[in-house]
Parts: C-alpha cells; sequence; structure tokens
C-alpha cells in the first residue's frame, strides 16, 4: 500500500479586511429645516441605519398602520433613525412632529441607502443647467 502525504495550505494567521470588505450600517443626514423640541431648540444632524426585514415587517402589525396606511413611513422612520440632534430616543411621536419636508427628506433618504446603496443625488444647477452629484448625507448645498 503506498501512502502519498497530504499538505495543506497554513491558515492564515489574521487578514486584514479591506474597506470594501467592511458594510456601512449607518448614514449621518442633516435635516432641511431640523426638529424643535418642546424648549425650542432645533436639531439638524441625526443618524439613520439600515433597515433590516423586521423593521419593515413590524410596522404592518401597528394598528394605527392598520387604521392609516400613510401612517407606515411615521413607524418605519422611527424605526431606523437612531438620532436626531442630541435625541435618542427616537419613536413615531417625534417623527410625526417634524416639518413635512423633513420627513419627506428622510423617506427619500430611506429609499437612498436601503435600495440604492449611497446617498448620492443627481441635480442639475437651475442657472447653468449643468448636472452633478451631491452626497445627501450631511451638510448643505454649497457647503464643504
Amino acid at each position: 500500500m503506498r501512502r502519498t502525504a497530504q499538505t495543506s495550505a497554513p491558515a492564515p494567521a489574521f487578514e486584514e479586511r479591506s474597506e470594501r470588505d467592511t458594510l456601512r450600517t449607518e448614514f449621518t443626514f442633516e435635516l432641511p429645516r431640523g426638529y424643535v423640541d418642546e424648549s425650542g431648540t432645533v436639531h439638524r444632524t441625526g443618524v439613520m441605519r439600515l433597515a433590516t426585514a423586521r423593521d419593515e415587517l413590524v410596522p404592518l402589525r401597528d394598528d394605527r398602520v392598520r387604521e392609516n396606511s400613510a401612517y407606515l413611513s411615521v413607524v418605519l422612520i422611527s424605526r431606523v433613525v437612531t438620532r436626531i440632534g442630541t435625541l435618542d430616543d427616537i419613536h413615531p411621536g417625534i417623527i410625526e412632529d417634524l416639518f413635512a419636508s423633513d420627513l419627506a427628506f428622510l423617506q427619500d433618504f430611506y429609499r437612498r441607502i436601503n435600495a440604492e446603496g449611497h446617498t448620492r443625488a443627481a441635480v442639475t444647477c437651475p442657472s447653468c443647467q449643468e448636472e452633478f452629484a451631491v452626497d445627501l448625507a450631511g451638510g448643505r448645498l454649497g457647503e464643504s
């Protein structure tokens, strides 16, 4: 009987992960108007995390959503926004009190990071009609 030696490559001791291998799960944003709390403080910056399947399924069991399907976005956004300004207990009541333009911004931001995987938007300059991309995450147009 003939035996053959089997060799196996040694397992790598430690492999560094490149930036390409890491998944970005949180995205900062700046609201167009801002959330105004009870004391009158305006909170503009915040963080939204990627949604999970549970984030999209749980609101469907909410009675408020069953009564009014438009309320789905309020509950969903409240689940994925982890901070607005100094507030880190984000619930539907806070999202309800946002200005309509801020809610629309967050709905679009949600769609961009969860469906498209980025926060860039194509825009056209109203003066010269040149098209370019801007990053919606944080900052305001024209600021660096």
